[in-house]
This record gives C-alpha cells, structure tokens and sequence, in this order.
C-alpha cells in the first residue's frame, strides 16, 4: 500500500496555478442535486472508484445520486469510507475489490501513487470495462520527476502503462466541486463541456454518455496520445466554457511543458 500521500488520500490539487492550494467548498448533500438525478439516460451500471479526496468523493456523490452502483476505495481502509458510505449509499472495498464486476472504473489517485495500486487490479472488471483516469503531474507540487513524462509521454499514456489496461482520460481539468454545482440538463444554454480523450471509441463514447448524465457536455479530444492538450498547464486546464470554448481550448495548447509543470 501507498503511504503518506497514497490512494484517495491526497486532495486533488485545483486544476488552476493560482488557486491550487485553495480549499474546497464544503460539499453538498445528493438529494440538492435535482432534477439531474432524475435524467436516466445510460441506465444503471456497476462503477468502481479508487481514489475517495475531492474528485473521487464527488463522483461518488453524484453517481449514486444518479442511481448508479457505486464501490468506493482508498488507500486506507474501507473502515475509514464510513462517512462517505453512509451520505451516499456507496459500498466502502479495498482498492483490489473496487473493480469487480465494474463496467466503469475510476482511477483517481496521485499519480505518483499509481505504480503502487494493486497488482492485477482490473482482472476482476467487466469485460470491455472503461477506465477513466482523472490524474495530473504535479512534479514540484506533489509527485516528483517521473522521467517519461519529463521526457513527452503524455501522462495518462505513462497512467495506462503502470496498471496494463487503456484509460480515457477525463475529469483531470474539472474543479471538484462543479462536479456537484455545475451540472445541467441537455439543451441549456452555456453547459459547461469537459475535454474527453481514448483510444477505444466504445469506452470513450460510455465516457461520455456518463458526463452527459452528470450534466456536462463532452468534447473528443482525440486518442491518448493527444491528451496532452488537456494536461496542466494547458488553456483547456481548468476552463468552464461550453463546447465551443473547449474547442478552442484544445486546438491552442502547445505541446510544449511550461517551467512550473516541470521537475
């Protein structure tokens, strides 16, 4: 197991240079989610998230508000998820048991924690399951150099590698707590829109049909190895614009590592 700064255990930090270090809003209770939960469209599925600080709690939140199957796990114990458990309905596992049976799975850890998740950690998930990673380096901030991705891999590439299954990368430019106040229904005017990237069209288009039901729209940000354009750093890190402004967003980003985001 990871100790310290391990599984679920560090706060995320805000996916904006200046407010990084900011704390959260306090969160708010599913029930205040209304009328989303309501919007069934991708019907219900069995969901696992490994990784229980701010984004991970909050998709906890939501999904089971949303009537979802939601397993929840952390570095330290499902005996330390019984808050989170009993405010949403979700089942507090190991992070060994969090993928079975999983037709989604969230890896949203440090990812300087990430080479230290369980061994085989998605032999249990279903069949053609997708894999969203949600994760940011963070070299100066929080995870130290890792040398391939100081070197260009994109990071979720360098996430796919360490746990040997494909990801879609997604929610790494979110703020946490929109995860809870900024969703709406489709057709509303301005919905804010999250950059979406994969390999697996199938995995990335249950992706986004679950983004649709949180109550954002989806831009595709091409295969993993253009996820860079929605790394930190990036004009796409952090934004609230709707479809177009993401876009946009993403067509501008350098490929290029600015000093800050760098060992």
């Amino acid at each position: 197991m990871v100790s310290g700064s391990g599984v679920g255990e560090a706060t995320e930090p805000l996916p904006s240079a200046h407010l990084r270090f900011s704390p959260l809003l306090p969160t708010r209770p599913p029930h205040s989610f209304s009328p989303l939960g309501r919007l069934r469209k991708v019907g219900s599925m069995k969901i696992g998230i490994i990784g229980a600080g701010n984004i991970g709690g909050n998709l906890t939140r939501r999904l089971t508000a949303l009537g979802h199957e939601v397993a929840v796990a952390n570095s330290r114990g499902p005996h330390t998820l019984t808050a989170l458990a009993e405010e949403t309905g979700a089942k507090p596992v190991t992070a060994s048991d969090a993928a079975k049976g999983a037709e989604v799975v969230v890896v949203t850890v440090p990812l300087k924690a990430v080479p230290d998740l369980p061994a085989g950690l998605l032999d249990g998930a279903a069949e053609g399951a997708a894999v969203i990673d949600t994760g940011n380096y963070y070299p100066q901030q929080r995870d130290g150099r890792i040398a391939a991705i100081e070197d260009g891999l994109p990071e979720s590439r360098w996430t796919e590698q360490q746990i040997g299954h494909p990801v879609i990368k997604a929610f790494n430019g979110t703020y946490a707590q929109d995860i809870l106040d900024r969703g709406r229904p489709q057709g509303v005017g301005g919905r804010q829109a999250l950059p979406v990237a994969g390999d697996d069209p199938r995995a990335k288009q249950v992706v986004r049909d679950l983004i649709d039901e949180l109550g954002f729209d989806t831009v595709d940000s091409g295969g993993l190895d253009d996820s860079w354009r929605q790394q930190p750093g990036t004009p796409v890190y952090g934004s609230r614009g709707d479809v177009d402004d993401i876009a946009k967003a993403l067509a501008e980003a350098s490929p290029e590592r600015t000093a800050e985001w760098r060992a």
